[in-house]
């Protein structure tokens, strides 16, 4: 038999939990992070020629949470999408160049919500996870008590 109890801190639940959690935490982040790209999708530079809102990325690593010895996600680094901003045709805006175009930001509001979609899937999935865990924590000290 293990020297590690599955319900003490140290155990598969804990670690199963913490991964799980974890999860969710950066889901979380990567929400926030869509609505901000959602949220400036059309804004425009502040000056005629200048450079609107670019795209904002999130990449993610794997990590051990050194106090249970579980894999976690965690976010490590916010960058910028590279891709071309998009261009329109409107002299009469503020913001246009000396032809008329006004530079817009390079996000797409259907990519940004499919990214959406998919953390909040991530999201429930893990957050399933951690029910079950807890739920088999649960059985398990209701064995031991009979």
């Amino acid at each position: 038999m293990s020297s590690i109890s599955p319900i003490s801190s140290q155990g598969p639940f804990a670690q199963a939990m913490e991964t799980a959690a974890s999860a969710m935490r950066s889901q979380s982040v990567r929400m926030r992070l869509v609505s901000e790209n959602l949220a400036n999708a059309n804004s425009t530079a502040a000056v005629p020629g200048g450079l609107p809102y670019q795209r904002k990325t999130l990449t993610f690593a794997e990590t051990i949470d050194k106090s249970t010895g579980a894999p976690v996600v965690q976010p490590v680094k916010f960058g910028v999408d590279h891709t071309p901003f998009r261009t329109s045709y409107d002299p009469s805006h503020p913001a246009a160049d000396a032809k008329g175009y006004v530079t817009l930001p390079n996000v797409s509001e259907l990519v940004e919500v499919a990214d959406m979609r998919e953390a909040e899937r991530s999201y429930e999935a893990n957050l399933a996870m951690l029910g079950q865990a807890r739920s088999m924590i649960s059985k398990t000290i209701d064995m031991l008590k009979a």
